[in-house]
């Protein structure tokens, strides 16, 4: 369930902001219900061993008893593609200030799946890579639990790469910093201060 939650969210995201609604506030106004109220907010599409993955066994199952879950699978078409969703809005943020991502430094802050971890299984972030650098985005990355990107099956052609020091100097350089994985680590304050965006 939690799979399709964070599918309502990241579709009612996309909506939001074409209607040019803030998600953030949403989710602020929905926090003020005194009982029964769990957060979950936008992100770059799902990862872990878990809840991009098991959904699909209930799937199996109930397909080989003559059921559908439709919800269940609609609920993980838009997690897949929320990266692409993301890869969207920066090749716009980036137009928007006559740059194309091709030959743009891209900095991904996050290579881990989930906050605060050193598991990369199923992350986001290999994907967000794969399609940055199909687009010619020079990329690098910074993640304090990996130190270096490990060899993904699911992505053998991403070139191996290291966790880059968060400096002032390093965020300066780049034309672009994307953050995929919301570690504790981050100062958010530190990072605008010295990213162009």
């Amino acid at each position: 369930y939690r799979a399709v939650n964070i599918a309502l969210v990241n579709e009612l995201k996309m909506l939001y902001d074409k209607l040019n609604i803030d998600v953030w506030e949403v989710i602020d106004a929905a926090k003020t219900k005194p009982f029964g109220f769990q957060a979950f907010y936008p992100g770059p599409g799902l990862g872990g061993h878990c809840i991009p993955i098991d959904p699909f066994y209930l799937t199996w199952l109930a397909r080989k008893h003559g059921e559908q879950t439709r919800f269940i699978e609609l609920a993980g078409e838009i997690n897949t593609h929320m990266p692409h969703y993301v890869i969207n809005q920066l090749g716009e943020f980036l137009n928007d200030n006559s740059k194309a991502i091709k030959g743009s430094k891209v900095a991904l802050l996050g290579a881990a799946y989930k906050k605060d971890v050193d598991d990369p299984r199923e992350s986001p972030s290999f994907e967000l890579m794969k399609l940055l650098l199909k687009r010619g985005a020079v990329l690098t990355y910074n993640d304090p639990h990996v130190p270096s990107l490990p060899k993904m099956r699911h992505y053998p052609d991403l070139p191996a790469m290291d966790s880059q020091a968060l400096t002032p100097e390093y965020l300066a350089a780049q034309d672009c910093v994307l953050i995929s994985t919301d570690h504790s680590a981050y100062d958010y304050d530190f990072i605008v201060q010295h990213s162009k965006m």
